[in-house]
Parts: structure tokens; sequence; C-alpha cells
């Protein structure tokens, strides 16, 4: 009845404006109840006993009809306020469980991990500025900030610099793709995988016994000496970078590879013209044109390289100077118990690589990628 003559109007103002606060209420409450529905649902599921194939079957279609039943719901609930409530409300109704996922996961750890930084062991005693005074003295951090800067330079610079070389000389042979391909194969291993790869490369065994890592191997061979290679400083922390720059130099490759394929040919043939040289060409003109590509090649790869973690942990475990930031937080939170310091490490970090995400956003609204 109150819809019917809230359609033909014959309902004053107030009515009006109690009606819709009435439809939000309903619009707000019942999602919620659904979505407490779904996670008691969950915690019966995750307490009731039952074989893990079915829990995990019945969690599947639990979860996925759950979602489809809340968008439906919301959806239905929309369309019943007022026509500007629903515009309004709209796009949240679609952009909410992103939101809500990016706040559980991302913003409130960030929160809790600051406010976990100014307490002790624990996190029991209220320390101040005590923590982020131990990551900028003490000496193993020392060494963990100065191996991420090699990372950074050397990682991000030879991945940078060898998959561009490789797009420029792999786009003048015949059998193109398959040196791509070869190249690219790498990024399909897992960063630890890798790093067991690269383990058995450098083993190192006694002098006088059988070497099964290649590079001692082919040492012993030419008539050296075995050589514990994980254990050189700071030497070690390259042969780690390595690793890297084998994985990510396909990524590279592929990127700048499909950038300079954009290059319009005419303008390469007016500088052959005119007597350019081949290395004029690249420096003078294709690497000038390519140049926001190359920064966000540059700047995804050096975000890796500030929070790597899977090469070293997998290689070394931080032993023999290899410590990186990440393996530091890393003990400090699940071996030594020391939260705080662990979360002081965790928001250095992140003040670290949120300048270079800033940025790469930026570029990407600047090419209207949003």
């Amino acid at each position: 009845m109150f819809e019917n003559a809230l359609k033909e109007g014959q309902l004053n103002p107030l009515q009006k404006t109690l009606i819709g606060i009435l439809r939000a209420v309903v619009a707000v409450f019942i999602p919620l109840t659904a979505f407490a529905g779904l996670y008691g649902g969950f915690v019966f599921l995750r307490d009731s006993g039952a074989p893990q194939l079915i829990i995990t079957a019945v969690a599947i279609v639990w979860g996925v009809g759950g979602v489809a039943a809340l968008y439906l719901i919301g959806n239905y609930l929309i369309h019943l306020l007022p026509v500007d409530w629903g515009k309004k409300l709209t796009p949240f109704l679609f952009i909410g469980p992103a939101i809500t996922i990016l706040t559980w996961y991302l913003f409130l750890p960030t929160f809790r991990s600051f406010y976990l930084s100014f307490f002790g062991k624990f996190s029991r005693d209220f320390v101040g500025l005590k923590n982020y005074i131990y990551v900028f003295t003490d000496r193993t951090m020392l060494t963990a900030f100065r191996n991420n800067l090699y990372w950074l330079v050397f990682g991000t610079g030879l991945c940078v610099l060898i998959g561009l070389l490789i797009a420029l000389l792999a786009d003048r042979v015949k059998f193109e793709k398959i040196a791509k391909s070869l190249v690219f194969l790498p990024m399909a291993i897992s960063f630890v995988g890798a790093g067991v790869i690269w383990k058995f490369m450098y083993s190192y065994k006694p002098e006088g016994t059988v070497q099964i890592g290649l590079l001692n191997a082919v040492s012993t061979a030419l008539g050296g000496d075995p050589v514990a290679w994980l254990t050189i400083r700071p030497g070690n922390t390259f042969f780690l970078i390595a690793i890297l720059v084998w994985l990510q130099t396909g990524f590279a490759m592929v990127i700048l590879s499909a950038a300079i394929k954009q290059v319009p040919s005419s303008l390469l043939e007016a500088a052959r013209i005119d007597g350019a040289k081949e290395f004029r060409i690249v420096f003078q003109i294709i690497i000038p044109y390519i140049k926001s590509t190359l920064v966000t090649v540059s700047t995804t790869i050096l975000l890796l390289t500030l929070k790597v973690f899977d090469i070293v942990f997998a290689m070394t475990n931080g032993l023999f100077g290899t410590e990186v930031l990440a393996s530091q937080q890393y003990k400090q939170m699940f071996k030594f118990l020391h939260y705080g310091r662990g979360s002081a490490i965790s928001i250095i970090i992140l003040i670290a690589v949120t300048p270079v995400i800033w940025y790469n956003l930026r570029q990407f609204g600047k090419r209207e990628v949003f």
C-alpha cells in the first residue's frame, strides 16, 4: 500500500523519509544477516570433524553460492530503495567485497603492525622507538640493508639490461620465438624451486670427493679446487642475485620486446637512410621511444628486490652474511618471537616500497590505464 502510494505521490515528505530509512535499514540488515550465516557455516564446517575432502567440497559450494546470494540479495534490496539512493549504492555493491578484502587483509594488518612495532618481545611492554633504533643500528640489520641495496641495484639493473639486450637481438633472428621461449622458461619456476635448483649448482663437497654441484664439477675437471660458493662474502649475495636475474630476465625481455615492436618502422628506416649506425639507432631512437616501458619494468622488478625472501631462505637461510630485510623480519617474528622488531622491519619495508608503487600507479594513470 505504501509502495503504491509512494509511486502515486500521495505520501508527504516525512512519510517518504521514514519509508526510505526503513528500506535502508532492511537493505543493511539482511546482507549482514546473510554474511553472518555464511561465517557461521564456515565455523561449523571447521569444527564438524568431517573428512577433509567433504569439508573442502562443501566449503567451495557454500562460499561461491553464498557470495552469489549476497550479490543477488544486495541487488534486489538496492532496487527497493529510492532511485537516488540506488544510483549511489549500486557501485558499492560491486566494489564492496574488494574493499572489504583489502581492508581485512591489507589495511588492518598494516595498522596492527605499526601498533606492535612500539612494543617489545611478545608485545607486552611499550618500548617507544627502541625497535626502530635497533633496525638502524644492529650489525645484522645493517648487513641486511646493504644486501638489499645490492639486490636493488644489481638485480634490477642486470634483469633490465640483459632483458633489453636479448629483446633487441632476438628481434633480428629467424628463430626469435624459440629463443624467447627458452629465456622466458624460468618464469614458470617458483622462487623456492629456483633456489633448490641453484643450490645444487653451487653445491660443495670436500676436495677428493665427487662434486655434485655443476660449478665445482667443472672447476675440478679443469684442475681447480672445489669452492664453497655460498660462504664467500660478499660474493655469495651476488651468486643469489644471479638466480633472480635468471628468473626475471624473461619477464623484462617479453615486455620490452613488445614495446620495441611498437617503434615505427618508418622512423628506423629513415635513420638508416640518413646513415645512422645500429648503436646510434638503439640509444637515440629505440630506448627513448620505450622509456616509459623501461621505467615500468624496472620498478616492477625493483619491488621484487625490496621484498626478496624466498631465494635467500631456500639457499642460505640468511647465513654467511646473506641476510635481507625480509629474512630478518621472518626470523624476528617466527624464530625469536620478537613481534615488535619484526613489525618495525615490516613497516620499514612498506615505507620503502610505497613510493615505487605510487610512482607506478601515477604512470599508469597518465597512460589512461584506469
